[in-house]
C-alpha cells in the first residue's frame, strides 16, 4: 500500500480487469470506474482450473485454456474487450524479507530523487537471483531517527531511511503462469499475492490498521498476510489446501474425486457431533458405476477424515507465523477467506488451534457483485479489483518478464515514482 497519498486513482469510465487464477478456479472480472473512484463489476467470468496444481502451472496448454475461457465468459458479460489484467499469485512460495535503506539528505529536504534512490536500493538486498520481487512495498519513514512518519516528501534531515517489505517468488512458476496469461493475448500489469489481496477486499479499517491476520484458504494453497498500520508487513505461502482435503476424502473412502468433493461440501465438517455415528451417508465406489453398489457409512469416517488435515494446515500456519516473529503484532485478530475456508466448522477449529478470535471475511465495497460471487471463494478477485483501482502500476512488479529501460524493472518503479510524486 505504500505511505498515504501514494495511490493515484483511475480516471472515471476507465476499465479495469483482473485475473484470479487457482488450483480449483480460474475467475475474472471486469470493472469500470465509477464517480466515485471505485470500480463498479461489469463482467464476471469464472471456470474450474486445469492444468495447475497447489498454485503452480504443470499443463501450460490447459491452464491456458481455463484462463482464456474465464477471460471470455467476463468479457461477453461486459461487452468489452481487455488488453491487460492484474493476476494473484499463489504459487512459486511467496516469501517477506524486510529490508532498512539509508539515503543521505545533507540537510536538503526530501525530494522525489531520494525516494527514487531509495526505493530502488533493494536491487542490492541480497535477493536470490532464482526468484523474482513480486512487491517491494514501503513500510514505514524516519528522518534523522524520527520514526512514524508517512509521507516524508519536503521534509529536512541528514538521513532518510526507509524500511521496505518485498515480497519475492520463485522465478520459474512465475513466469511460467505469465506465459499462460501472455497467449491469452493478454498483458500482466502485475503480480499480486493472494493473501495481499484478500485482505483489500475483506479487512476492515480498525484490522489494516491495529493489526491483523488474514489465512487465504485455496484450493492448492494456504496463504498468510499479516497487516499492520495500514500495510502489509509479512506474508507466507503453506503448499496445502481444500483440494488435498478432498484428495484424503477420496483415499479414505476409495470413491472418486468428484464424488469426494461432493461429499466434503454437503456432509463435510471440521467439528465432529454426537449424532454423526447414526447418521449415514452413500459414498460411491471407484470403478462400480451402478448406484446401488455404493457404501454406506457413517458421517463420523468422513469427519475424521478431514479433521486431521485442516488441523495440520492451521499447525503450519502457526508456526510459520510463530517463526516470523510477526504473530504478537497481529494480535488476535484472525480472518479467514478462499473457497476452503466454507467448510463446516473451519472457523471454531482455527479458534481451538491458532488461539485467535476468527471471523469469515467477505468481499466487502465493491457494487454490481452477482450473489454467487460475494462469497469468501471471490474475496481474491475482488481485492485485485480494489488494489488495481487505487493502485496504478503501484509497486508490484513483473520482475525480468522485460528488460527495456522503460518497461522493465526500473521503467516500472520510475513510472511509479513520476505517477506518485
Amino acid at each position: 500500500m505504500g505511505f498515504n497519498g501514494s495511490s493515484r486513482p483511475r480516471p472515471k469510465g476507465e476499465l479495469v480487469a483482473v485475473l484470479d487464477v487457482g488450483t480449483t478456479k480460474v475467475v475474472c472480472f471486469i470493472g469500470r470506474i465509477d464517480d466515485s473512484g471505485r470500480p463498479r463489476i461489469i463482467g464476471i467470468g469464472h471456470q474450474v482450473s486445469q492444468g495447475l496444481r497447489s498454485g503452480v502451472v504443470v499443463d501450460m496448454e490447459l491452464a491456458e485454456r481455463s484462463i482464456g475461457s474465464a477471460v471470455n465468459a467476463a468479457e461477453q458479460m461486459a461487452g468489452e474487450t481487455i488488453h491487460e489484467v492484474l493476476v494473484s499469485l499463489s504459487g512459486g512460495c511467496p516469501t517477506s524479507q524486510s529490508v532498512a535503506v539509508d539515503v543521505a539528505l545533507s540537510g536538503h529536504h526530501v525530494a522525489e530523487a531520494d525516494l527514487r534512490q531509495a526505493l530502488r536500493s533493494y536491487h542490492n538486498a541480497c535477493i536470490d537471483p532464482d526468484t523474482d520481487l513480486v512487491h517491494s512495498i514501503p513500510v514505514s519513514y524516519a528522518i534523522d531517527g524520527n520514526r512514524g512518519i508517512r509521507d516524508p516528501r519536503g521534509m529536512f534531515g541528514e538521513n532518510l531511511s526507509v524500511e521496505l517489505h518485498l515480497v519475492t517468488a520463485a522465478a520459474g512458476p512465475v513466469r511460467n503462469l505469465a506465459t499462460c496469461i501472455t497467449r491469452c493475448h493478454l498483458q500482466i500489469e502485475a503480480f499480486v499475492v493472494s493473501a495481499y489481496a484478500s485482505g483489500l477486499s475483506s479487512l476492515v479499517a480498525d484490522e489494516l490498521e491495529l493489526g491483523s491476520a488474514l489465512i487465504e484458504m485455496g484450493g492448492g494453497t494456504t496463504g498468510i498476510a499479516v497487516f499492520f498500520e495500514g500495510n502489509l508487513v509479512f506474508t507466507d505461502t503453506v503448499p496445502v489446501g481444500g483440494q488435498h482435503v478432498t484428495n484424503d476424502v477420496a483415499r479414505g473412502l476409495t470413491t472418486p474425486v468428484n464424488h469426494a468433493e461432493r461429499l466434503k461440501t454437503l456432509y463435510g465438517n471440521a467439528i465432529p457431533n454426537a449424532s454423526d455415528e447414526r447418521e449415514l451417508i452413500d459414498v460411491p465406489q471407484v470403478g462400480e458405476p451402478d448406484p446401488a453398489h455404493a457404501n454406506h457409512v457413517p458421517k463420523s469416517l468422513l469427519t475424521g477424515i478431514i479433521r486431521p488435515r485442516l488441523e495440520e494446515i492451521f499447525e503450519l500456519v502457526r508456526s510459520r507465523l510463530e517463526a516470523s516473529g510477526f504473530d504478537k503484532v497481529a494480535g488476535r485478530r484472525l480472518v479467514l477467506t478462499g473457497g476452503a475456508s466454507q467448510l463446516g466448522g473451519v472457523r471454531d477449529l482455527a479458534q481451538l488451534v491458532l488461539d485467535k478470535r476468527v471471523r469469515m471475511g467477505r468481499p466487502r465495497g465493491l457494487s454490481g457483485l452477482a450473489e454467487s460471487t460475494t462469497g469468501p471463494a471471490f474475496a481474491t478477485a475482488t481485492g485485485l479489483l480494489t488494489h488495481a483501482a487505487q493502485h496504478q502500476a503501484d509497486m508490484a512488479v513483473i520482475a525480468g518478464l522485460d528488460a527495456s529501460p522503460t518497461t522493465g524493472l526500473f521503467g516500472r518503479l520510475g513510472g511509479w515514482i513520476r505517477a506518485n510524486f
